[in-house]
Order: structure tokens, then sequence, then C-alpha cells
């Protein structure tokens, strides 16, 4: 009878002891999720599965293609020559959550980037939303906001985006970009004249004499202060909106993946703190009603 009481006293005593640490357990637990930081805490969540990884990268690498002709997105390290960028951080971060190896498709042009994509040479790829590209490229959410703007000499009389679509005006355009096809829809009595690439474009509008030179602002903001004697209209002509994009015949499952990617990453503070990291400046996280 005395072993029964004793027994039925240390259970007791168990009981009181577990009922009082209880709430500093889960106090303590909280604070380490707590701990977390947002990519972390949303990586444990956005692991593939099997089958998307297989539809993303049925090569067994994750080939995303580079373009840097869009100096928001991607440029060279001067230090080591490799790539690096926004666009460069998304592609280790989705090949990651894959499981896979990470190869870059790098070309100088947005052209190139899209045939990338289309042609099967890279599996993802960085593009500003077009309703061209759309019928063959299959898009997420916009990550990015990126501004479109016009230069010109400043002895030009060209004061305002309105006075570039006249008779006679050459506007010049890196060929096959976001800007080119949307002034190939806007503009009606200007010339464009379209030059290879996007970094060449004011180059070319200086040798070859041409009237105005458009493009990304930070792209065009850099050339200016290169050359001399230019300035930038007032007023931006388009916004940019930039997402992430696979071939369209791609399984659902990968592009519903992939656009839960890009919203996870915005959310998580990740493009920001990207395009931070790389002094990217003017160029805004898209919402997701962008």
């Amino acid at each position: 009878m005395k072993k029964s009481r004793s027994l039925v006293s240390m259970v007791s005593v168990v009981t009181l002891l577990l009922s009082f640490t209880a709430p500093f357990t889960s106090a303590f637990a909280q604070v380490q999720a707590s701990n977390l930081s947002p990519t972390t805490a949303a990586r444990s969540e956005g692991r593939a599965s099997e089958s998307v990884m297989k539809a993303f990268a049925p090569s067994g690498t994750l080939r995303a293609s580079i373009n840097l002709g869009n100096p928001v997105l991607a440029s060279l390290d001067p230090a080591t020559g490799k790539p690096v960028g926004v666009s460069v951080d998304l592609d280790t971060e989705l090949a990651s959550r894959l499981d896979v190896p990470l190869q870059l498709v790098v070309v100088k042009s947005a052209g190139a980037s899209v045939d990338n994509v289309n042609q099967d040479k890279a599996d993802v790829g960085f593009f500003a939303v077009d309703p061209k590209r759309g019928q063959e490229i299959s898009f997420t959410k916009r990550y990015v906001l990126i501004e479109g703007f016009y230069l010109v000499r400043d002895v030009s009389p060209i004061t305002t985006n309105e006075q570039v679509d006249q008779p006679g005006v050459t506007v010049a355009v890196g060929k096959d970009s976001a800007y080119d096809l949307y002034l190939t829809r806007e503009l009606h009595h200007a010339t464009i004249v379209r030059i290879p690439t996007s970094p060449a474009v004011v180059e070319s509008f200086l040798d070859q004499h041409l009237d105005v030179a458009s493009g990304v602002k930070q792209q065009l903001e850099k050339d200016a202060a290169k050359a001399g004697g230019l300035r930038m209209l007032d007023q931006r002509f388009m916004v940019i909106r930039q997402a992430m994009g696979v071939p369209e015949s791609r399984d659902d499952e990968a592009v519903a993946y992939l656009s839960r990617f890009v919203v996870d990453m915005k959310a998580a503070g990740f493009v920001a703190a990207s395009l931070a990291r790389h002094h990217i400046e003017g160029a805004a996280v898209a919402q997701n009603n962008d």
C-alpha cells in the first residue's frame, strides 16, 4: 500500500512539472521559429516535388538564360568575369529548391534570351512581359518594374515624348527588346532603327547620327554620362514589367510552381535585398497586381 501511494505521488509531481514547463517549451519553439530568416523559412516550405523538378529540368540540370543586355537584371562582375545580378540570384535559389545543378546560358540581348527558351537551349529565363512573347512563353507574376526612357542630344529640339513620333525622326532601339516590341506598336510616324543589342544603342545612335535613343533608364544614364552632351526626356515612355518564364509547352505544374516561387521571393524580401546588394537604383519590386 505504501509503494502504491508513493508511485501515485511521483506521477503527480511529474505531471505538475510538465504542466509548469510546457509554456516555456512552447515559447522557446516560437522564438526558434521566429529566428529563421524569411528566405530560410520560405525555402523549407517551397521544396519542389520530383515531378516538378523533372518538368523544370528534364536533363537533370536547370539551364537558365541570362541576358547581359539589361544591367538591371545581370552584368559581369569586373573581378571575376562571372554573371551577377537579381536574375542570377533567383536562378540560384530556384535550382536549390529543385535540388539540381545550375547552368547559366549567357547572352547579350533580350531577343537571344527569348530564343534560348523557345529553342530549348534553356529551361527558364527572365523577360519583359509582352503579348507577342506570351504566344510561346508562360510568364509568372511580375517581380520587378523597369522604366523605359528616350535619350537625345542636348541641342535636340525634342523635349517631350509626344515629339518623338513625328515624320523624319529616327529612333534607335535594341532589336527584339521589350521597348522594340512596344514602340513597333506605338510609333506610327517615326522611323525605328534596330540595333543588334541594347548596350550598343547609344553608340549606334551617335555614330549613325540618329535623333533619339530608347532603352532602359539605367543603361541610358550610364552611356550618357560616358558620352556627354546628352539628356534624357523628363518622362518615361513605358514601364517594363519583368517576369520569369518557361516554354509554353512545359507542364502546368511547373508553371504554377514558378509563379508561387516568384511571389514567395518578393514576399520574403529576397528580390529587394538582391537589387540593393547589386546597387541597382531606379527599379522597383513589382506588386502582385502589377
